[in-house]
């Protein structure tokens, strides 16, 4: 969205207040994560659009996609958590909500009575088959920068990343 008289740019505006309070030097990086924050809003608001008609949150629908990328459709729940990056009382969550929709399932180990699977289900692997194509469609295929835009901006935050211990 360019900035215009009618609709200036609130980040623009904010590095100008930071400049005034005599934080330039720290400017760039308070405009930087701000704007990523912001994006981070956009495109999540997106993909929960094209999510809707799936009743899947973008929690779900990737624990969904895990699942049908593994091998045999189940993982162990602390896989699952380590791979989505995210505490295992979130994957738990999530768990019992795709439980409740009837796409996944809970199954003991059948050697370590101490760990829990997670399943796919055939409905939810149809289920996530098709949300996969909505968001390929919908969202990734244009996610409002060019190609070489996208991927620069992987290699910044990929940067980013490397540098908090991310991997």
């Amino acid at each position: 969205m360019p900035d215009t008289p009618d609709k200036p740019d609130p980040i623009a505006t904010a590095r100008a207040h930071w400049v005034r309070a005599g934080w330039g030097d720290v400017a760039d990086g308070m405009v930087a994560v701000t704007s990523v924050m912001r994006a981070h809003q956009i495109l999540l608001a997106r993909v929960e659009t094209a999510l809707r008609p799936y009743e899947l949150s973008f929690s779900r629908f990737e624990l969904l996609r895990l699942l049908a990328f593994s091998r045999t459709g189940s993982l162990p729940i602390a896989k699952a958590s380590a791979r989505l990056q995210v505490h295992v009382t979130s994957v738990t969550h999530a768990i019992r909500r795709l439980e409740d929709a009837g796409l996944v399932r809970r199954l003991p180990h059948p050697t370590d009575g101490r760990t829990t699977l997670v399943q796919i289900t055939e409905d939810g692997r149809r289920t996530v088959e098709q949300a996969t194509a909505t968001l390929n469609d919908e969202v990734f295929a244009d996610i409002g920068v060019s190609g070489a835009d996208s991927r620069t901006l992987a290699a910044v935050i990929d940067t980013l990343r490397r540098s908090a211990g991310d991997f």
